[in-house]
């Protein structure tokens, strides 16, 4: 496992991406599992799911610098928490990368994502009309991820399995730079809270984070 990027954005929030080397078997010999865990990993499909899995606990370990276990359960919605730490924690992982944000500040979203052009056919799914307007063709793939990537990480960082993309986020005009931040909007309950949602271009993936 190699870690390829690692970033302290201050002295409370850094996270972390590592690329994926090991087999299963390596991954899990650095790891102590409780029952529950044990089981969830039994109920995995083999393969990248569960290099996912261990890969963002093998991570999460070191980030903590720790070699001892580490309790992480998931709450009612799905969303991981460190019970026995201070910190807000998001795990995200895609294809060859795994990757982990810890912050003390509050909650927090993390979202890594493979740049394909297959975000063509789903673009309506996640953007209104209003959104799509301001996406510039000549960097349309990498704009429309940015934005994915943003909702994905407010969604993660919010917690609530009703919120939806398209209804109850929306983002505001921006101009696609390789690195850069957007303001989005989250509408819920006739309430509305703005993220300030940062992306940047990693390799052929694209990235968005956010803190609350």
């Amino acid at each position: 496992m190699a870690l390829v990027y690692l970033r302290e954005l201050n002295n409370q929030t850094k996270f972390a991406i590592w690329k994926i080397e090991e087999t299963a078997e390596e991954l899990l010999s650095k790891l102590q599992l409780d029952d529950a865990e044990q089981e969830k990993l039994r109920h995995l499909s083999k393969g990248k799911r569960t290099l996912h899995w261990l890969a963002t606990r093998v991570l999460l370990r070191y980030l903590l610098q720790t070699n001892e276990y580490i309790h992480c359960p998931s709450d009612s919605n799905g969303k991981p928490y460190l019970p026995d730490y201070p910190y807000k924690i998001s795990l995200t992982h895609s294809f060859e990368y795994a990757g982990v944000m810890l912050s003390t500040l509050g909650d927090c979203g993390m979202d890594l994502e493979l740049v394909m052009d297959k975000v063509l056919r789903i673009k309506e799914k996640f953007l209104k009309p209003e959104e799509l307007a301001f996406i510039n063709p000549e960097n349309e793939i990498l704009q429309l991820y940015a934005c994915w990537c943003a909702k994905e990480a407010v969604y993660k960082l919010q917690g609530n399995k009703g919120v939806s993309f398209l209804d109850d986020m929306t983002i505001k005009t921006f101009n696609y730079k390789p690195q850069g931040v957007m303001l989005l909007d989250l509408t819920k309950d006739n309430q509305t809270v703005t993220y300030e949602v940062y992306y940047e271009q990693f390799q052929n993936y694209m990235l968005g984070y956010a803190v609350e």
